[in-house]
Formats: structure tokens, sequence, C-alpha cells
């Protein structure tokens, strides 16, 4: 089916129409024709004035727990979710089971999303099982088709085996990443540690549980000078590290989430388990250190850390339920929200061009014979309920709730 979008704005500097109005035809998702006015006829026309159109969006981690976890998440209804939240292509962590730790498992999980209308990157394991102990077959795997290596929710706690890591993935120019969080002064906690989590009686997962870790890894990223990606930074004190390690000239990126960018530990006060996450929701403060660092580039890319629960994942006492949001398709008006004025540019560099260059993906262009873009209706107002939704997952605090910022897909 054929749609004209009549005066969409286009927001990407690679392309010849940057910031100009124009209309768009589009046939079987490709782009047919751009110019400032076209006359052709199609089976949908759209008034597109305040819209605009990018390049398409990039999510740098989720989990679409397939295989083994298939009443979670499958990789079918993952990629579906994915493309209702405006992503075109997305990570995959390799905590399935089995692990994605081999050749076999990285070409099955990319097998299994090949006719979708979004791309699946196979995140490869550094260990064998995540179980930190002993190097993955990350060589094979990368010529598999694994995007970047790392234990997702498991993060290589063992010094020694991630400077080996690092050391490896230098040979063929990858990437570790890695969600820094120090296990050891994480266990047992259930939120952030701070006032909130004294006054309502929960253990505290301490800020510096994520700076050292994030300490520790730099320095072995200085000392091997290979390439490593933070994904999900949560804390004020983590970015200052990342700055700096930057400034030096380290080859390092983050992400941050859109919930890190919108909420805080003091919603915890509802004992609401949709919000029991980890890393966990910090301070009002770190997050307004995670906003001015998506403003001033410090902060790469989004990660939405999509983890889709089932209800009684997440019905029970908190103490018991599951870590994670289901958020995939709500991460536009989540920032949105987060951060009202951001313009354009800054949303095309965090959610498509920084990621495009850091993961070496191909470059994308609103451009004649495009297939690779994402359109938004900043202003559009929807409700995300079971009607409007793709994921399996129920673990959202935004369900049933109308949200403002529309994915527009053709």
């Amino acid at each position: 089916m054929s749609t004209l979008l009549q005066q969409v704005k286009v927001s990407d500097t690679s392309s010849e129409f940057h910031n100009q109005n124009v209309d768009i035809l589009i046939d079987n998702h490709t782009i047919i024709q751009i110019a400032p006015q076209l006359d052709n006829e199609a089976d949908q026309v759209i008034e597109a004035g305040g819209m605009t159109i990018m390049p398409g969006w990039v999510d740098v981690m989720a989990d679409f727990s397939e295989p083994g976890y298939e009443h979670k998440e499958t990789i079918h209804s993952g990629l579906a979710a994915a493309v209702n939240g405006g992503f075109r292509q997305v990570f995959v962590v390799p905590n399935t089971q089995p692990v994605i730790h081999n050749k076999s498992m990285v070409e099955f999980i990319v097998n299994k999303g090949r006719s979708a209308a979004a791309k699946v990157h196979p995140l490869g394991a550094v260990s064998k099982g995540t179980e930190g102990k002993e190097l993955a077959e990350m060589l094979d795997m990368y010529y598999a088709g694994a995007i970047a290596f790392s234990d997702g929710w498991k993060p290589v706690q063992n010094a020694q085996l991630l400077l080996k890591a690092l050391e490896y993935v230098k040979s063929f120019d990858g990437i570790i990443i890695q969600v820094p969080v120090n296990q050891s002064l994480a266990a047992g906690g259930l939120m952030h540690e701070g006032p909130n989590s004294v006054k309502w009686g929960m253990p505290g997962i301490p800020s510096i549980a994520e700076s050292l870790q994030v300490y520790r890894d730099l320095e072995l990223l200085r000392y091997t000078g290979s390439r490593l990606h933070f994904s999900g930074i949560s804390t004020a004190a983590s970015l200052e590290l990342i700055k700096a390690a930057k400034n030096e000239g380290l080859d390092v990126s983050c992400s941050v989430t859109p919930h890190h960018l919108l909420y805080t530990d003091a919603i915890l006060e509802t004992y609401d388990s949709n919000y029991k996450v980890e890393p966990p929701l910090r301070s009002e403060s770190d997050r307004q250190a995670l906003i001015a660092a998506v403003l001033d580039g410090t902060i790469d890319c989004i990660a939405t850390h999509h983890r889709s629960h089932e209800w009684d994942a997440k019905t029970r006492e908190f103490e018991y339920t599951a870590y994670g949001m289901n958020t995939i398709e709500t991460a536009y008006a989540m920032i949105r929200e987060a951060i009202p004025g951001i313009s354009d540019e800054t949303l095309c560099s965090l959610m498509s061009g920084n990621a495009r260059k850091i993961f070496r993906l191909e470059a994308a262009t609103i451009a004649k014979d495009g297939r690779d873009f994402t359109i938004i209706d900043p202003a559009g107002k929807w409700t995300f309920n079971n009607n409007s939704k793709k994921s399996l997952g129920i673990n959202s605090p935004l369900l049933q709730h109308e949200l403002e910022g529309r994915i527009i897909n053709i």
C-alpha cells in the first residue's frame, strides 16, 4: 500500500532535505520519491505537518527472552513491539536458555528475526554460559553476526576475564558492553540506597556499586586500548568518570534507559514492582545529571533495557518480584515527558546516529530508495493498552495511560 506524507519535516544531517518540510511517497516501506511538493496518487494521504522523519532508531540493549522464556517474550513479539516503538534495529542480550554463547545460537537468533520489519542483532556472551569464568567463542560469534559482546544482566565481575575479553575483541575491532554493577556491593538490594530506602525499610543498592565498576572497567580499557560501552548508566558519579575518560581519548561510550530519565526512587513509595529495575531508579539529582548528559552529548545512545514479564513475575511480594520494565513501545513518550524540549537533532543522534557509528552499523539516510526510517508525531496522543501494544509483557506502569508522542508506522 502506498502512502503520501505531506509536508513532513526531515531531520537527517546527511540528507539534502535536512530541516525541510517535504512530501514523501512511500510504498512497501520504501521511499519512492521526495520533493517539496508531490501530486502523486496514493492509497492513503497523511497530512504530516508537525511530524518528523529521521533515520531508523536503534535500541542497543533489550531482552526478547527466546529461546527458553517464550512465555515472557519471543523474537517475533519483541520485534513487533520494537517497530511499534519506532525502533528498526535492536540488540538483544544473551541471557536466554541456552545462552547465546556460540555460533549456532547467534545464527538461530539472526534467522528467527530475518523476515521481521525490524532487524535483530544478537549480543554474543563474553563468557560461556554468562558464568564469568571462561571466554566464549567470540570470534566465531562475530562472523556469525554478533553485533557486540556482553554478559547482559550478569555483567563480568572477574577483572582478569574482562581484560582478556577487551584484548581479544581488538583483533576484529569488536566492542564489549557492560551494565556496570559491582554485584558484591549490590547483593540483596531492592532499590537505590538513600533516605527513601531507609524510610521504607528496603535494602539499598549504593551508587558506588555502579561507579566503582565504571572506574575498574575504565582502568582495564585504558590498559588494553580496546573499545567499551556502558549500558544503563544511572548515577552522576559514573557520568563524571565517563566524561573524563572521553576527554582523555579512551574509546568509551554509554547509554541510558528511558525510565532512568523519567523516574526516581521516590516513586517506589507505592511499592509498585513495575518500577523495580536494575540498575535501580536513582535520586532526582542523578536524574537531572542524566538529562544534562543527554543534552551535552556525554550520553551517546538509548538502551531501553526492555524486559518483558508475565503477571506472575510481577505480582507477589516486592522482594520476590522480577527486575525489569516493559519499555520498548513507550520509550519515545517517556523521553518526551522527561525532556520536553529535546530537539530533533539531539533525538536523532541519541536514537540512531551515534549507535550506528559506535557499533559500525550501516548508515541510513532519508533519500530515494531508503527503507530504514522512523516517523514521529511529537504532539500525537495514544493510549498504551492491550489493543495497542505488541509485547507479551504486562509490566509497564504506563498501561492504560494516555501518552503524548506517537510513532507513525507505514
